[in-house]
């Protein structure tokens, strides 16, 4: 996929958890123009999107709606859901982003992300994740960073 500016790591966190940035610049990219759709338009909404709208208890096209009828933050926009669907707990933020982080790495989606890593022709680099195969498709080396640190 191409390094699409203003679209961040799913490593990012806003608040107290991983992938929900992303989420929001993806509805933000969107909106304007700038995602490509071909690469990225079957998933809005649903893959990693509605998983953690699945988390924090909101509906996406509502959190879309939200997100896009006015200059709403990220703080904002995480403090809408907190109000929609509840606020987490420290313990359920940490197994979120564990989870998140872990995708792909001994678990039932392995397969799709070998699959992914070979259709990149990203053989030979240190994907052990969902998340650093988006990373290293995007253009960033989240091993360098020690994303999953931030």
């Amino acid at each position: 996929m191409p390094n699409v500016p203003g679209l961040r790591s799913p490593y990012a966190r806003v608040g107290r958890i991983v992938y929900f940035g992303r989420m929001l610049d993806k509805i933000r990219l969107q909106a304007s123009g700038r995602l490509p759709l071909e690469e990225y338009g079957a998933n809005l909404g649903k893959g990693f999107d509605g998983r953690c709208c699945a988390f924090l208890g909101v509906n996406y096209d509502e959190l879309k709606a939200h997100v896009l009828a006015g200059s709403v933050g990220d703080e904002q926009a995480i403090a809408w859901c907190h109000e929609r669907g509840g606020t987490r707990t420290e313990e359920q933020c940490e197994v979120w982003n564990g989870f998140m982080m872990k995708r792909g790495w001994r678990d039932e989606i392995r397969a799709l992300l070998e699959r992914r890593i070979s259709e990149s022709k990203l053989e030979g680099r240190p994907i052990e994740t969902m998340f650093d195969y988006i990373d290293f498709d995007e253009g960033r080396d989240p091993v360098a960073a020690r994303a999953w640190e931030g």
